[in-house]
């Protein structure tokens, strides 16, 4: 199986423990400590590739379960790491396959020693009994028939073979199908470890016979810290705004901020500033965003256009602008309902004072219509011929809303005939803050809303007039004029009528009807009538469904007319046919042949001999 283990030039022995930062990091002494044996630039997402359980990021609850099945003895014989690229699922099996064969240790254990022969092997990927093996380019039967074959053979220099199949959801089903019964009861010196991103397209008989671990996002804060530890071992200067701004852009996954670092280090020739990764990453100048939402929601259309053309001659893509914008939106509504969490987020301080300045100053309602009208303008940026024109109308609209007031205001208004606030600020005497230095000043608007407003006040919502319904079969009609067919199709199949009066009915819903029908019934007929309905489920003798009773009828008349002497004529005349329909002579097809008025039952019985049997 030598075409199953991967390459890799990683050392233990080239990441020692990093002095004074709390880090497993390499120390930083010289230029070349960032080269490797062959005098080649190691990645940082290499160099500082967890060795040990203690340096992994963020995963506190699968380290302590590891150290206590560890300590106990209670190892898995398989188990299977998921989660988001670049958390550490590789690295853990790593880890975990120098703690099981560490010869520091006379039995297993979760901090490796990283300086013997098998821990050194084993971070170099070119251990014998340590076999890694990529799912994505190796999906076949033939090549778990490999594993299958060499498991029964005892360990050659380690303690255990271990087997770690990455991407392992690319198995072939009859891949995962012949790995079933050796994963099941392996030989006492085998261990399987699985990593994956799509722990759905497992099969669960795989996942049955593992010990399954999620290995979580990682912090922002927690990648934050990491980072400027990384940047004082390699002795570079990126400031904390900026590493902040590749924690956002990494979305959890250490890897990925790590190559974000790397890349930032190399593009700021040493030192890299918040404008500068900004720029590196294709972000949109988070001041002109908030000028923008300044401009939009103080009814500015000009203003944020403006704004607009600015990011644009920046090199700033529609499509990210919109989805800043939206995450400005995000911010704000997270912060209205929830201050605290301001406190906890990894946020540059402008960027946090902004969000506050909006949370307090903006109503909730006007924050969610301009989630809505933001992300219906995404899928728009993203469709249009020309997405800036898409990213300007977008704007637009969102300048055009801050006139209208927000709904709540607009129901009292039209009920009550009250004041309507602007704008959607909050009212001045609602206590709003200075924004402490926060490029964001939105002021509340005191100019009339607009000439539509007084217009309204006109055309008050009517009242409901009361409509009535003497039957249960009223009800039912009023559903269909209504043109609600989903009612109308659930008073017909699943109500059965127990009693019926004006304002109230009582039913009892068939086994299949959802439990909320008396509740949906009730408040349409109280809303389309116009006066107050009580609907009950009753215990009395209960008539059947509509849909029943047709049945029922249509049955009986099939029946009637199957005992009619002359369809039973027809019958004898003809074998095998049978009688496709029964209908009433209006409802007959044109040119169709009815029976004689004067025969026997004729006149409730028309069959056509050439089209209605068959």
């Amino acid at each position: 199986m030598a075409d199953v283990t991967e390459t890799s030039t990683e050392s233990a022995a080239e990441t020692p423990e990093g002095p004074g930062l709390g880090l497993d990091l390499p120390v930083a002494e010289a230029p070349a400590a960032a080269k490797g044996e062959d005098g080649d630039y190691r990645v940082l997402a290499r160099k500082y590739r967890p060795q040990t359980f203690s340096a992994l990021i963020g995963q506190e609850a699968l380290v302590r379960t590891l150290e206590n099945a560890f300590r106990t003895n209670r190892i898995a014989h398989a188990f299977i790491l998921t989660g988001v690229r670049g958390v550490g699922k590789t690295t853990t099996a790593r880890i975990i396959a120098k703690g099981l064969n560490c010869t520091a240790s006379d039995a297993p254990t979760t901090s490796p020693c990283g300086e013997c022969e098998n821990c050194r092997r084993i971070a170099e990927s070119r251990h014998v009994d340590v076999l890694e093996m990529d799912a994505a380019s190796r999906t076949g039967i033939d090549d778990i028939r490999e594993i299958i074959d060499g498991v029964r053979y005892l360990p050659v220099s380690a303690r255990y073979k271990v087997y770690i199949i990455d991407e392992v959801h690319m198995l072939s089903k009859a891949a995962f199908n012949g790995l079933l019964k050796t994963l099941e009861e392996p030989p006492p010196h085998a261990k399987f470890i699985f990593a994956t991103t799509e722990i759905r397209k497992v099969p669960v008989t795989v996942l049955s016979r593992c010990q399954r671990f999620d290995l979580k996002r990682i912090e922002g804060e927690k990648i934050v810290e990491h980072l400027a530890g990384i940047c004082a071992a390699e002795g570079v200067e990126v400031e904390r705004p900026a590493l902040s701004l590749i924690a956002r852009a990494a979305e959890g996954s250490m890897r990925d901020a790590l190559s974000l670092l790397d890349q930032a280090i190399a593009h700021g020739g040493g030192t890299a500033d918040a404008a500068l990764v900004g720029d590196m990453l294709g972000l949109a100048d988070r001041a002109i965003l908030f000028e923008m939402l300044e401009a939009a929601f103080g009814g500015k259309p000009a203003d944020a256009l403006a704004a607009l053309d600015r990011l644009h001659a920046a090199g700033a893509d529609p499509q990210t602008v919109i989805a800043d914008l939206l995450d400005i939106v995000h911010g704000a509504t997270r912060l209205k309902v929830a201050p605290a969490l301001a406190e906890g987020a990894a946020l540059p301080e402008a960027e946090r004072q902004g969000l506050q300045a909006m949370a307090e100053k903006m109503a909730l309602p006007v924050l969610t219509r301009a989630w809505q009208m933001l992300l219906k303008s995404a899928g728009e940026v993203a469709r249009a011929p020309r997405p800036q024109s898409a990213a300007e109308m977008a704007v637009i609209r969102l300048a055009h809303a801050a006139d209208l007031p927000p709904p709540g205001d607009l129901v009292r208004r039209l009920t009550e005939g009250g004041a309507v606030a602007q704008g959607g600020a909050a009212p001045r005497g609602s206590g709003g803050a200075s924004g402490g230095g926060a490029r964001l000043a939105i002021a509340a608007r005191s100019e009339p809303v607009s000439m539509a407003a007084p217009q309204m006040e006109a055309h008050a919502v009517p009242a409901h007039s009361a409509v009535a319904l003497a039957s249960f079969d009223d009800v039912i009609a009023l559903a269909s004029e209504k043109r609600d067919v989903l009612l109308k199709t659930r008073l017909e199949t699943m109500v059965r009528l127990v009693s019926f009066a004006p304002g109230r009915l009582e039913i009892q819903p068939t086994e299949n009807a959802p439990q909320s029908l008396c509740g949906e019934i009730q408040q349409k007929l109280s809303a389309w009538t116009g006066m107050r309905w009580a609907v009950t489920v009753g215990r009395g003798q209960a008539e059947p469904t509509r849909e029943e009773a047709r049945r029922a009828t249509a049955n009986r008349r099939r029946a009637e007319a199957e005992a009619h002497p002359l369809v039973q004529a027809v019958m004898a005349a003809f074998p095998g046919a049978t009688l496709a329909d029964v209908r009433d002579r209006d409802a007959a097809p044109a040119g169709a042949a009815l029976l004689d008025e004067e025969t026997e039952g004729g006149a409730d019985m028309p069959v056509d001999p050439g089209e209605d049997m068959e």
